[in-house]
């Protein structure tokens, strides 16, 4: 009998149900995490996904057939029941729950077990196999209280201001930078905002999240408006003619990554703030723990490493090859694997 869950060159394949997850090439029916682009492609005949990640990715890609579940919700098909459970990684993400026949699989997608304020909380899931990220599978990986590293990025604001800087912090357009908005100290200044950002900004507020005030930036806004405030841009803006209207500003990426010796001099950027959507060592560990599954596969990240720490502590693990990506995108894969 084949196992529930499979792995084939279009993506993680039910065949008992016909269905895809997060499949990479064109399917019939997919199931879906979240929106980020390497788990919500564009080309599927049919989608399926939380009720609350659906207006984002309808959002970015159009006019597709899509269905929603709330998180919890059960659907049968072909009797294998399939349930989305929040995964906590950005705005409607989830982990998918596959049961059939007694036997329980999750895919997790990518996640993040502490509660960030804005996304729903990450819920561990019991199973037989947990299928695992590991953007951040290193022990070097340990992530500090958010409160903290807001505390800090607001003080670098103040910092600015008084010296009559624009602060522009980078931080991806789906999830990230939401994140930040979301924990900015608005009573120091106004929030403005890349229109990448913003956009997301609209689709996730007429979801009913909450967001603080945040304004486009255009070409019609006096620069002298900018100063001392704080603008939120993609990290790709960081490095464009985008950038000229700022000046004098101080440059910022919060990531994962600028936990990386070196990341913030490769960026070029003034400050790097240790802030990831995704778990860190600890996080892995104890969500494994929390599964209490008898077998594990390891996708994207450090993928081996992980997976032969798990099997040290007597866990079935395995590495497998997918074309998810993580935040690799933030820094570049090849500055990531040459830093493992």
């Amino acid at each position: 009998m084949p196992a529930l869950l499979q792995f084939t060159d279009k993506g993680i394949y039910c065949s008992q149900a016909d269905v895809f997850i997060d499949p990479w090439k064109p399917v019939d029916k997919a199931l879906i995490t979240h929106g980020h682009a390497d788990h919500s492609r564009w080309g599927h005949r049919n989608y399926l996904s939380s009720k609350a990640a659906e207006p984002v990715i309808r959002y970015r890609l159009g006019d597709i057939s899509i269905e929603t579940l709330d998180f919890g919700e059960v659907r049968s098909i072909n009797g294998v029941n399939f349930s989305f459970h929040p995964a906590g990684h950005i705005v409607g993400s989830a982990q998918i729950r596959v049961e059939y026949k007694g036997e329980v699989w999750v895919a997790s997608g990518d996640y993040k077990v502490d509660n960030d304020g804005i996304s729903e909380a990450f819920e561990p899931l019991a199973c037989h196999t947990f299928i695992t990220e590991s953007t951040f599978g290193l022990p070097v990986y340990k992530w500090r209280p958010q409160n903290v590293v807001f505390e800090e990025i607001n003080a670098w604001w103040r910092e600015n201001q008084a010296k009559g800087r624009v602060s522009v912090i980078a931080g991806y357009a789906l999830g990230k930078a939401q994140r930040i908005i979301r924990h900015l100290d608005t009573s120091i200044g106004r929030i403005f905002t890349h229109g990448a950002i913003e956009h997301v900004n609209a689709v996730i507020r007429g979801q009913g999240y909450m967001l603080p005030q945040t304004t486009l930036v255009t070409p019609e806004i006096d620069k002298k408006a900018y100063h001392g405030n704080i603008v939120v841009a993609t990290p790709s803006a960081l490095a464009s003619p985008w950038m000229r209207k700022f000046s004098p500003y101080s440059t910022a990426v919060a990531s994962g990554w600028m936990g990386l010796r070196g990341a913030r001099r490769r960026r070029s950027v003034d400050r790097g703030f240790v802030l990831s959507d995704h778990a860190d060592w600890v996080g892995l560990n104890h969500t494994v723990r929390a599964t209490a599954c008898e077998r594990v596969l390891v996708t994207h990240g450090y993928t081996t490493i992980f997976a032969n720490w798990l099997k040290s502590l007597g866990l079935d693990a395995q590495p497998v090859r997918t074309e998810f990506e993580g935040e690799l995108a933030e820094i570049g894969e090849s500055q990531a694997k040459d830093e493992a």
